[in-house]
């Protein structure tokens, strides 16, 4: 079975030297057409392809420098022990490149958006990573190979090395090096994304084991893919139409399948909390009298709202605390 250091001889280069640091920033983004189940684990190669949205500035910006004692990690000006789930994570994928053992990197990560609670801070934390590593060892890759490499630190991080609308293909190979993102050819200034943060607290089922127990134990996910396949059409000819109504009527059915297909499992994961079902009334509540508002939902209790420009005033005042992106700029 490949591993991933595998596929990262594959693409890199042979070590040359490093520059003294580099920075990067990626978007988080939100797919409004989801990932949900991997067909290869190690290697993070997804059942299916899916297709999302960057949120412009909102994401995670990391700073690489080489550390001359042991790896040092930070995120958001907090040096974090050896033990937590950041650390381990961000060791284990600078492990994919450290030149020789004793090379040890000193990485400072900020997120602008929530650590761990279903906004996509994994994805954008590993595609930062990787567009910082480009330039410190000098590589010179590709988009596509950097997207490539940043999905084996997180699925979702192949689509984050670019910003807009993104969709990242399944493939079909067994090493993987057809499962990458592109980005569309698509703008959409008028579309605003609202961020309901009903709770910032880590979710109590991690994406990757709730995935495999999905896979694994729902009766419901066999459907799943058709329904993917389907959704991807309609996404796409919305995007290029600047059909609001089809995009948000399938973002939203799409995100509710795929919550559907975990409730499903035994045991259930329900990553929804109290305060998740009535935003969701009230959203249904304003559509009916009127209001063009949709929301998607990833591995979390947090809404993603999807409005117009033309509408944002009427849903701020109706749903208070609204962090609205714009992720075309105004």
């Amino acid at each position: 079975m490949l591993t991933k250091q595998d596929i990262v001889r594959r693409i890199v280069p042979a070590y040359s030297g490093e520059t003294a640091q580099s920075e990067a920033f990626a978007p988080a983004n939100i797919a409004l057409c989801k990932y949900w189940g991997k067909r290869d684990e190690e290697l993070n190669l997804p059942v299916t392809s899916s297709l999302s949205i960057s949120l412009a500035q909102l994401g995670s910006k990391v700073r690489l420098s080489r550390s001359p004692g042991d790896d040092h990690i930070s995120l958001n000006g907090k040096s974090l022990e050896a033990s937590t789930s950041f650390y381990k994570r961000a060791k284990a994928f600078l492990d994919l490149f450290r030149p020789q053992p004793d090379f040890f990197f000193r990485l400072d990560a900020e997120n602008t958006i929530p650590t761990a609670a279903g906004f996509a801070s994994s994805a954008s934390g590993f595609a930062a990573l990787v567009l910082a590593l480009d330039p410190f060892f000098g590589w010179n890759l590709s988009r596509r190979e950097l997207s490539i490499l940043a999905r084996l630190g997180s699925g979702s991080a192949a689509r984050s090395v670019y910003e807009g609308f993104v969709e990242w293909k399944a493939g079909q190979a067994d090493d993987g090096m057809d499962s990458f993102a592109e980005r569309m050819e698509a703008s959409w200034p008028e579309l605003r994304m609202g961020l309901l943060v009903l709770s910032s607290e880590e979710k109590p089922v991690g994406s990757r084991a709730g995935m495999k127990q999905t896979v694994n134990a729902s009766m419901l996910y066999s459907a799943w893919p058709r329904q993917v396949e389907r959704d991807l059409t309609l996404i796409r000819n919305a995007i290029r139409a600047h059909d609001f109504v089809r995009l948000g009527q399938t973002a939203e059915s799409n995100a509710l399948a795929m919550h559907a297909t975990m409730i499903a499992t035994e045991p259930p994961i329900l990553y929804w909390k109290p305060e998740s079902v009535a935003a969701m009334h009230t959203i249904w509540k304003l559509r009916a009298e009127g209001l063009p508002l949709y929301f998607t939902m990833d591995a979390g209790p947090n809404l993603k709202l999807l409005f117009t420009a033309g509408h944002e005033s009427d849903v701020s005042k109706n749903i208070p605390g609204l962090q609205v992106v714009a992720p075309f700029g105004t």
